[in-house]
């Protein structure tokens, strides 16, 4: 390829037309997690932390396996979590008998009690931006980001 064909070749790639909602989907993504890191840490945890406390929540227990898929981590980055969370008192291991190679991650009372006040909290904070939505606005937003997620295999 020559250089004029790759400065063609560029120039191209910059102007395909799903570039502006690609980079309006980063963009949007980035300030929120700006704007909910801010109020999770005032909560007095990590984004991940709080994640992890979340997806326990309302459950009797989950398999790590199963943690690391709902809240997008790698079962390594969850064990740094997991450790930090023990440490705090807010959730415990539990090796099932069934399967001696596993963990279960269970809230203890601390963590169930902080899940019920820090959830709700958190939610509230959230819907402070969505209050100038209206309903059918959200569902059009998520079925257009639900549409841009199947494109990606």
């Amino acid at each position: 390829m020559t250089i004029i064909d790759e400065k063609q070749a560029i120039e191209t790639a910059a102007h395909e037309a799903f570039l502006p909602t690609l980079n309006a989907l980063v963009f949007a993504y980035h300030a929120y997690r700006s704007y909910a890191d801010a109020h999770i840490r005032q909560l007095g945890l990590t984004a991940s932390q709080f994640d992890v406390i979340c997806t326990l929540g309302n459950t009797p227990r989950m398999a790590f396996n199963k943690l690391a898929q709902k809240t997008l981590t790698t079962k390594g980055e969850l064990t740094g979590i997991i450790d930090r969370l023990e440490k705090k008192g807010l959730v415990r291991r539990e090796v099932p008998p069934n399967d001696r190679r596993s963990f279960l991650a269970i809230l203890t009372p601390e963590g169930e009690k902080l899940f019920e006040q820090v959830f709700p909290a958190h939610i509230e904070y959230l819907k402070e931006c969505f209050a100038t939505l209206e309903i059918e606005e959200i569902e059009e937003i998520r079925l257009a980001i639900e549409k841009i997620r199947s494109l990606f295999p």
